[in-house]
Formats: C-alpha cells, structure tokens, sequence
C-alpha cells in the first residue's frame, strides 16, 4: 500500500467552485440578524456614508467568520457564502474607508443600534425579563504594535494599545456596553458615565428586576457608588488597602472572623464591618501546612456593598466577579477585538462597537436556538455550529445549502436554525 503522502501529493487542487460557501453555520446569525431587522435599523440610525445597513452587517458577518483586520472581511464575499447572508456583503477596502470616515458622533450612532438590536434580541427571549441582572464592569487592555496607532498609549501594564471600558452580563456572557479609550486611560476614567449609560440601556432594553453591579478596585469611587445609588442599583465594589481600609480591619475581632471553604494547602476567613457608614465585607487567607512558614500573615481582601444577604454568601457572589474576564475572553478571541485594525482612532472605536455586537449576536443566537443555557466558551459554538464547510446549489428557483452528512451536531443545528426562523419581533404598542 502506497504511503498516504504519495497520494496527497498527486492531489490535485484548485480554486474554481462558486457554489461552495464559507462558514456555512452563519447562517444561523443571518437569520437572527434578518429577523431583528439589522440592516434597515442601521441605515436609519447611522448617518455616515452610502448603504449603512449592508456596510453593518458586512463586518458582523466577517467577525462572527473570525475576521481580525478590515482585510480579512473578504471571507464573506468567497464563492457564494453571500447567499446565507441577509444583504450582499461589500468589498474590504470600502469598509476601511467608511471606518476610517467616522467620528465620535457616528460611533455614538453605533450605540445606539447596538441598544436597538439588544432591546429586541431580549424581547423575543434572550433578555431577563423580571429576573435580577448582574452587570460586572471592567476594563481591558487591546494590544496593539508599532507607532501608528492614533490614541495608542503605555498603561499601568506598561503594554502599547488600548484601554477600553466593557459592563458584562453574568450568566449569558453578553457585552452590554462598551466605551473605546486611549491606553494611557485610568481604569476610573469616566466610569461614572459607563456606569450611568450602562444601568439606562438595560432599563431602556426591558430589564425590570433588581440590577447588581460588580466591580474591582479600580472603579471604587464615591462617584461610581453615587451612581448606582442614584439609579437604585446594588453595588459589590473591591476597595483598596488604603489607611481607613487598614484601619477598619484592624478593627474587626478575632472571635468575629468565619471559617470558609477553601483549596487543600490554605485557610480563609471572612468578616464584615463598616466603612465611612457603608458595608464592609472582608475575605483573609493564608497558606496552611509547612508552607505557613513562607508566608505566615493574612492576605486580606474587602470589598463595600449595599446589598442583603450573610457575609458568606456575598463574599462567594462577589468573587463570580471574575466571570467577566471570560467574556472578555472571548470576544477578543472570537469576535475580532484582539487586535484594532486601523490606525484611526475613531476607526478602532467604531471597530470595537460592531465586535460587542458580533459577539452577542452569537450569544443571542445561542441562547434563542437552545444551543447554550449558559455562558458556554464561544470557541466550542463556533468549532461545532458555524465553521462547516457547506455548497449552494439550485433547483427549481429554490437554493438549498449542502452540509456534511453525519455532521455530529446536526440534530441541533436545525433545531436552532427553526427555532430562529420562528423570532418575530412583538409590534410596538
């Protein structure tokens, strides 16, 4: 039997089939894109240029295919993968142009749509309704190289790029909000704003429960509490080890410290007490055993909270904090905002919105075709429904997209391909 390398060899290859499509599993977020009325929503509230909507749903397209530059946009204009898009996908370097033409204005109108399209993926069943909401704030760091990046900037990480604000939903991994900075931003940087627009786009997109917000030491600030308070949001916010901190804990007796559960090897204890009148809930740890010698003291971390419950419970609560970074994660990695395409600033902010947008599209698809009941990596998603190779073919007027047989998701890919072809937006009062 002849080697397998001898035949690949004598394999022919060519790049002349019109019919194939590319990504043929984005036909599941074309149809939820159809459905929420994408493009047209876009050509009313975007201002900048010729055909909005097509220009929008061009580059979701190309980010949910895995696009990470202007360039790699082309992807969805191969052999006929634009017959599972709702629109006729445009050239690259016509969507650099248009990005590198927008202001901040224009990137506001961005928002915006973004708000819409939010609003009306949750009132057709991805939204939490009456349930509570917990929002988790955080900041991140785009890296990007060389010296042409307008805006670009060494932070407290003493990395080159960007550094922009991002709210999170806890148990669905959706971006809510999301606000591009220079890199030499401080984290509190206008999180007053973030927080105040954050807390007004869900309201406004149907959230009628209980919002909680969650948030690490950076944006701890009487501004930051101010806000939630005002808007009537609980707040879970990590302090910093400053001398009324210090003092506070200090303060806190033996007797009132409570054994938690905790890896093999450590021990952690936590206590509550108050701070400038607000509630003080403090978590301490060390290491246990014979490496209790190398750090014998307490490692303590506190954090306010006007919210209700034992201290055991919000501290557990508190440290799901962290879920945020997956999210982070993933639309860095799956939704193109691991790297800023454009040396324009501008550009890159307006990049970063349609990424936010590409990334809960994806969510949303998930959620309202019962892929995922929860925050599921969205590289598993993608891997399983959305990066198959698929042909187009036609008979009697009638397309039909060619999958591969035994695909082993298959029963629930067209589960979700008829669950979403049921979305009908409800008509506004």
């Amino acid at each position: 039997m002849r080697p397998s390398s001898h035949i690949l060899n004598r394999l022919d290859v060519t790049f002349d089939d019109d019919h194939a499509v590319a990504d043929a599993g984005l036909v599941l977020p074309a149809t939820l894109l159809e459905h929420l009325d994408a493009e047209a929503t876009a050509d009313a509230v975007v201002t900048r240029g010729y055909r909005l909507g097509r220009k929008v749903v061009t580059v979701l397209a190309g980010l949910l295919a895995g696009a990470d530059c202007i360039d790699d946009l082309a992807v969805v204009r191969a052999g006929s993968t634009d017959r599972i898009l709702p629109t006729t996908p445009m050239a690259p370097s016509t969507i650099g142009v248009w990005l590198r033409s927008l202001t901040f204005g224009h990137i506001r109108q961005l928002d915006r749509l973004t708000e819409l399209l939010l609003t009306r993926a949750w009132a057709v069943g991805a939204g939490p309704g009456t349930d509570d909401l917990v929002i988790d704030v955080d900041s991140t760091i785009c890296q990007v190289q060389g010296y042409a990046k307008q805006g670009a900037a060494y932070g407290y990480t003493r990395q080159l790029g960007y550094h922009p604000l991002l709210a999170t939903r806890a148990g669905t991994g959706e971006i809510l909000h999301t606000r591009m900075r220079k890199g030499s931003a401080n984290t509190a940087r206008g999180a007053q704003r973030f927080v105040r627009e954050t807390v007004g786009r869900v309201r406004r997109a149907g959230a009628t429960g209980q919002l909680v917000l969650r948030a690490d030491a950076g944006f701890w600030s009487s501004k930051v509490i101010a806000a939630c308070e005002h808007h009537d949001v609980r707040y879970s916010i990590t302090v910093r080890a400053t001398k009324p901190v210090v003092a506070a804990i200090d303060s806190i007796e033996d007797a009132a410290w409570t054994d938690i559960a905790y890896p093999d090897g450590g021990q952690a204890q936590v206590a509550e007490t108050t701070l400038a009148g607000r509630r003080l809930v403090v978590r301490r740890t060390r290491l246990a055993g014979a490496q209790a010698q190398l750090f014998p003291d307490w490692r303590h971390h506190a954090f306010v909270t006007d919210r209700s419950g034992t201290a055991i419970d919000l501290d557990a609560d508190h440290r799901h904090h962290a879920v945020c970074e997956l999210a982070i994660r993933d639309l860095k990695h799956g939704a193109g905002l691991n790297h800023c395409p454009s040396g324009v600033f501008t550009a890159n902010a307006a990049w970063a919105v349609l990424a936010t947008l590409a990334h809960n599209l994806w969510r949303w698809t998930a959620i309202l075709g019962g892929l995922a009941t929860g925050p599921v990596v969205a590289k598993t998603l993608r891997r399983r429904y959305l990066r198959i190779p698929g042909r187009i073919t036609r008979s009697a007027r009638r397309y039909t997209l060619h999958l591969p047989a035994r695909w082993p998701w298959r029963d629930a890919f067209m589960q979700a391909l008829s669950r979403l072809r049921r979305v009908v937006l409800p008509q506004p009062c």
